[in-house]
């Protein structure tokens, strides 16, 4: 009777374990469908309107007119926002190199849309206003000058939320490898997994290094075009300074593939630091020349890898490059830096899609840890004291370290450059997958 009992109780779970997953399931296709309608329409204009001007898309804006080619979609912000009204958010390039954020309302069929107004959100990622949500679910625009925190990125004190890692797999002619990130528990976050929806089974790897763990996949052809998501509840604490025990040094003082500690690197910092006494003064002195000198843009070739060299000659990139920059500067004069990745969790909605990965850097001084965001910096010149020794609450860490390190045997073919985004490599081949992440806010 009790082996009964309990038998009825196993089926009952798993009946609803299957519910639950039809439900989620569908809901996800549902709203896939809707984004992949949304930006098929809103490419299907910037096409068409691009073949009128000779291969731009010509814009206006306070007398001032602009050519503009397509870099990227937002997906992630796109929105049905009612009855054929939608929302779109678009990376535009102008001929002078600078990229624009372009928010687009568009009424009409998905297949047919036409704006009904078209506003430049942002240049080079800094904000010419800022979104805040009101009572009744609508949102509003409102000046970046005097803005609350929450609206500027930032989250103090703690924030907790689900996220949302998803990979759609391409085509797998015979076999794959992948190599994800697995975030874990420390002292500034505690990392749970609620779900992992895999097609196949995966081993926890140790990277050597700096003690990240890695999640492996090995995937056969029957795994093309499948999803694999992971969802992870975070609760994450804000960084400010903080000590760690019996820690080396010394590898924070060498050189990476593309972090170099060198001559040239030294002759610059020591410059800048001049007659400047104290590490916490001179690491300041380094971070505000990298915000001078800096210029965020992520469009051309040779960004997004965290190059130094290609930061200190060009003068641009995303927050890779930044701190990669800022890395070599300290570690060349004597000042402990390391590299971290993961997310920055929006601050001014409560669910959503996020724009793919962050990173930030600490340095050492003083016998702390000091966290530093550069890039945010720059964007909102306003925080750029609070950036100096803080990370908000609203960030997910993924991985630290640079050139990561995994026993040969499970180590893909080339070195690990960071990780935050799936490694994936198709009959010993390098690939791409597909990567989206999205949070809920508890």
């Amino acid at each position: 009777m009790k082996n009964s009992k309990n038998l009825k109780v196993i089926k009952l779970i798993i009946l609803c374990v299957f519910i639950f997953y039809f439900c989620y399931s569908s809901e996800i296709k549902e709203i896939d469908k809707v984004k992949d309608e949304i930006k098929e329409g809103i490419e299907k204009y910037i096409q068409k309107e691009s073949l009128k001007g000779g291969g731009y898309f010509k814009f206006f804006s306070k007398g001032k007119e602009y050519k503009f080619k397509l870099v990227r979609i937002h997906t992630e912000y796109l929105a049905k926002l009612g009855p054929k009204e939608y929302f779109a958010c678009v990376d535009m390039a102008d001929t002078s190199g600078d990229v624009y954020d372009v928010d687009f309302f568009l009424s009409g069929e998905p297949g047919n849309m036409s704006p009904t107004e078209t506003t430049l959100h942002k240049i080079n990622g800094i904000p010419f206003y800022l979104w805040e949500q009101k009572i009744d679910g609508t949102w509003k625009r409102v000046p970046v000058e005097g803005a609350p925190l929450k609206l500027l990125g930032v989250i103090r004190g703690k924030d907790e939320f689900e996220f949302l890692y998803r990979v759609k797999l391409p085509t797998i002619k015979r076999h794959a490898k992948m190599w994800l990130p697995f975030p874990q528990t420390d002292k500034f976050q505690k990392v749970e997994i609620k779900n992992i929806n895999s097609p196949k089974k995966y081993r926890i790897l140790n990277e050597i290094k700096y003690n990240n763990k890695v999640l492996f996949f090995e995937l056969g052809l029957e795994d093309s075009g499948k999803t694999i998501d992971i969802i992870y509840y975070v609760n994450r604490i804000e960084k400010s300074a903080y000590s760690e025990p019996e820690i080396n040094l010394d590898k924070y003082l060498k050189s990476n593939n593309l972090i170099p500690v060198n001559e040239k690197f030294k002759k610059i910092a020591k410059k800048i630091i001049a007659g400047k006494k104290g590490v916490l003064v001179q690491a300041r002195a380094l971070y505000d020349h990298v915000i001078d000198k800096m210029k965020y843009q992520k469009y051309g070739s040779g960004w997004g890898k965290g190059d130094a060299v290609y930061a200190c000659d060009i003068g641009t990139g995303n927050c890779t490059d930044y701190h990669s920059y800022f890395i070599s500067l300290a570690r060349s004069i004597g000042i402990p830096a390391r590299f971290a990745i993961g997310v920055a969790i929006p601050s001014e909605k409560n669910e959503g899609g996020i724009d793919g990965y962050h990173c930030w850097a600490e340095f050492f001084a003083e016998g702390k840890w000091w966290p530093v965001d550069i890039s945010e910096a720059d964007k909102y010149s306003a925080l750029s004291t609070y950036y100096f020794g803080h990370n908000p609450a609203n960030r997910f860490e993924f991985s630290r370290g640079r050139d990561l390190e995994l026993d040969e045997k499970f180590a893909p073919s080339q070195t690990i450059n960071f990780l935050a985004y799936p490694i994936l490599e198709i009959d010993g081949k390098t690939s791409k997958a597909e990567v989206e992440f999205s949070f809920k806010r508890k």
